[in-house]
């Protein structure tokens, strides 16, 4: 059984703060670590400097965090309109305090049902333990630009 909240969802993969970002409600696991948001499923991880979670099917990353009141839910350097599920749109304009959308910052959407089956036997696979990690993020310095996502290969099964 999952838990739904309503979440703020930011894409993170080359688009630096500026990325496509959705108000939705989301089912979590049962273990609270995978996010199930869009036909994805989106598990945490830790150190997360340009996100908190990652596609388990592509390792692109995501910020996700709990709705702000005040409607700032993006990174003081971000900007981009912020899409908000129809079906979630009552419950964040009552939470704002507001009757409508600034349409300067926000667009009301449809989003996609996921079917979190799907993802049963991808999440339940066996993977290798030593040294796997699902991707890494190269550093960058005095860089406007949007970090690097690289995907880490497992290790190669020695014979």
């Amino acid at each position: 059984m999952s838990k739904e909240n309503l979440l703020y969802i930011e894409s993170k993969i080359h688009t630096g703060e500026n990325g496509p970002a959705w108000i939705a409600r989301a089912q979590r696991s049962k273990s609270g670590r995978t996010v199930y948001f869009n036909n994805m499923a989106l598990k945490s991880f830790k150190g997360g400097r340009h996100g908190n979670y990652f596609n388990i099917e592509t390792n692109d990353v995501y910020w996700i965090s709990g709705v702000k009141e005040r409607g700032a839910n993006r990174h003081w350097a971000g900007s981009g309109i912020i899409m908000v599920d129809s079906n979630v749109l009552d419950e964040f304009l009552k939470l704002r305090g507001a009757a409508k959308l600034n349409s300067n910052y926000y667009k009301v959407v449809s989003i996609l049902d996921t079917d979190i089956s799907r993802f049963h036997d991808f999440e339940n696979a066996i993977r290798p333990t030593s040294n796997y990690r699902p991707f890494s993020i190269t550093s960058h310095t005095q860089s406007t630009q949007s970090p690097v996502h690289q995907p880490l290969q497992p290790p190669l099964p020695t014979p």
